[in-house]
């Protein structure tokens, strides 16, 4: 049984909002990533994962019951942390914790009490005057605090300081290895990228893209900028290597002389030899990251804030 499974969900709020045709699993003991700038259907798949809202086709499972049917059952081993902080006002954050404690039925408060010190959380504000910051760390707080099975997080560190982003992931790493099932969704690339085993790219509504994220971190294939010292000597070696099989040659305007080649590590050598006395000048490396790869699916699009 996977502990998270989206089959086929479809929402269409019309004018090309919603979902469409999501799939994709959760493995116990695994954090997946999902990735996506503001609007792209991130925060509806995790409503209809919540139970929130009914899809129009598809299911959501969660510890392999129904989502919207089963909402009842599974919610005490479930740890939601939503994008958009809404507290009950007339509460201190103190008090905020002793209904959730009282909701969730925790008798032992060792956990919250762990969680309050690590996240440095000083509670005792009104949670109506707090800043996006303590919000943010009260939520965490009390997502976290019944000890679930699942955690389903969406934009988790959003609000929170450079300082509390390195201790948020910390604690998701220990989570993972305690065999936590979580669902990570975020629009900040490096957030993804430290914590993440598999990662899925949502855009306008559908996922273009679900990999293992230490494929990306060590494909095969390399990626090198060449520079040489005329355009004489880079027409002569894009004539005679602009067709063969074993890497592919690519202009690259922004720089002058200076092409771009792709090519499978079991085959960088055959490259090196086409370049001895070709009238190289320089030959760099260029390391393809998590943003780079998520770029290429928005690469005509405008630039998102966060991404």
């Amino acid at each position: 049984m996977k502990p998270v499974l989206v089959e086929s969900l479809t929402k269409d709020y019309g004018y090309g909002r919603g979902v469409f045709d999501i799939s994709f699993s959760i493995n116990q003991g695994e954090v997946f990533g999902f990735l996506g700038p503001n609007g792209a259907g991130k925060s509806t798949t995790i409503r209809h994962l919540m139970g929130f809202s009914k899809p129009d086709k598809g299911r959501t499972f969660l510890l392999g019951k129904e989502s919207f049917s089963s909402y009842n059952e599974i919610m005490d081993k479930v740890g939601y942390l939503p994008g958009e902080i809404a507290l009950p006002a007339g509460l201190t954050g103190w008090e905020f914790l002793d209904m959730m404690k009282k909701l969730r039925r925790i008798e032992c408060d060792e956990r919250l009490k762990q969680l309050v010190k690590r996240f440095d959380l000083d509670p005792s504000g009104d949670t109506k005057r707090m800043g996006l910051g303590v919000k943010r760390k009260l939520a965490v707080v009390a997502a976290f605090m019944h000890d679930p099975d699942i955690l389903i997080l969406d934009e988790p560190t959003s609000g929170l300081d450079m300082v509390m982003q390195e201790i948020f992931v910390d604690f998701i790493k220990e989570e993972k290895n305690r065999g936590k099932t979580i669902l990570l969704s975020s629009h900040i690339f490096s957030e993804v990228d430290a914590t993440c085993d598999r990662i899925a790219i949502i855009k306008d509504g559908k996922i273009v893209s679900d990999f293992i994220a230490d494929n990306l971190r060590h494909k095969t294939e390399k990626n090198y900028l060449i520079t040489f010292r005329d355009s004489d000597s880079l027409n002569s070696f894009i004539a005679n290597y602009q067709s063969q099989p074993y890497f592919k040659i690519t202009d690259n305007k922004s720089l002058p002389l200076t092409i771009a080649v792709d090519i499978d590590d079991a085959h960088v050598n055959t490259l090196i030899k086409a370049l001895n006395g070709s009238g190289v000048t320089e030959f760099h490396h260029v390391r393809e990251s998590l943003e780079d790869y998520f770029m290429k699916y928005y690469k005509e699009d405008k630039v998102f804030g966060g991404v």
